[in-house]
């Protein structure tokens, strides 16, 4: 059996996307009734931390000892990966010694390498191009508050990202249809886009794009790696902030997401991030319990239990 890969969102086809969000249901019910499961004992999980995170490492550390296994901490200090040795060498020996292995790094392709040449399941924790863990979290946090996002419309304000794209592959996968506003110079690019224009719409005022739709959407104007970039962006992105103002444009029953951490003030008001139809909390709790369900599905295939 061919070993699965979770590396962007397209990885996985809708029928699994459909068995991890109800697996995902059952691990967080367990969780919340404080029942012991422990499926991968005495399987162990390896982290590659080439870019720090909170909410990364701790749900995926937690989560793996929640299920029974170990989960071992590498940062730059204790894996350089294509620096101190060869991606592919790297791959080759560190597959050996565990059962999993998720990376949270730079660029695609040296996850993709690292993948091609390791004998066990690899995760993305975040590439640049890629946060694949983070939108199906999104979306499962979406079906939780509103039910099937099928059909669905979700907005997109900021930034040209890793999630943006991931979003985009995931309107194909769920089939719902994405709003997009980028300020200017901080576009899509179509190198990174991977979906048909059919899945998508740009809009070119952010406050059009929150029209109709099911949940808005945004992330921090300066990621991790561009603080150089923090005070051009503050002028580009002048006028992208959800505010009250864009939100009331949408469904009144529409959902505010954020993957975190935020700035109020900038990217979203406090009004909004702090108001009722802000899910952001279950969303960051959400990424423990989908991960769960991912290392479970990668480790040991479908369960029904």
């Amino acid at each position: 059996m061919a070993i699965k890969h979770y590396l962007q969102v397209s990885d996985l086809t809708l029928d699994e996307y459909d068995y991890l969000m109800q697996r995902a249901r059952i691990i967080k019910d367990r969780f919340k009734k404080y029942e012991p499961y422990h499926p991968l004992l005495d399987r162990t999980l390896v982290m590659v931390f080439e870019k720090n995170s909170t909410r990364t490492r701790l749900s995926f550390e937690a989560g793996m000892h929640q299920l029974g296994g170990a989960a071992i901490y590498l940062n730059t200090r204790d894996s350089q990966l294509g620096r101190g040795e060869p991606v592919e060498d790297a791959g080759q020996v560190m597959s050996r010694m565990c059962d999993i292995i998720m990376i949270r790094t730079f660029e695609q392709e040296m996850i993709e390498k690292f993948a091609a040449n390791s004998r066990v399941p690899v995760i993305n924790g975040l590439t640049n191009q890629h946060h694949p863990c983070q939108v199906f979290a999104d979306v499962f946090t979406f079906i939780e508050h509103r039910g099937s996002i099928a059909g669905k419309k979700v907005a997109w304000i900021g930034d040209a990202n890793n999630m943006l794209y991931s979003w985009m592959q995931a309107a194909k996968v769920f089939g719902f249809h994405l709003h997009i506003s980028t300020p200017k110079g901080y576009d899509i690019d179509p190198a990174c886009v991977t979906v048909e224009a059919e899945h998508y719409t740009v809009f070119d005022n952010p406050s059009d794009a929150c029209v109709g739709v099911d949940a808005v959407n945004t992330d921090v104007w300066t990621s991790m790696g561009y603080e150089a970039e923090n005070q051009a962006r503050l002028k580009a992105f002048d006028g992208w902030i959800v505010d009250e103002e864009k939100m009331a444009r949408a469904n009144p029953d529409a959902i505010f997401m954020h993957c975190l951490p935020a700035h109020r003030g900038e990217e979203v008001s406090a009004g909004v991030i702090d108001g009722p139809q802000s899910v952001v909390w279950d969303e960051a709790e959400n990424r423990l319990h989908v991960q769960k369900a991912l290392l479970e599905y990668l480790v040991i295939g479908k369960v029904d239990n």
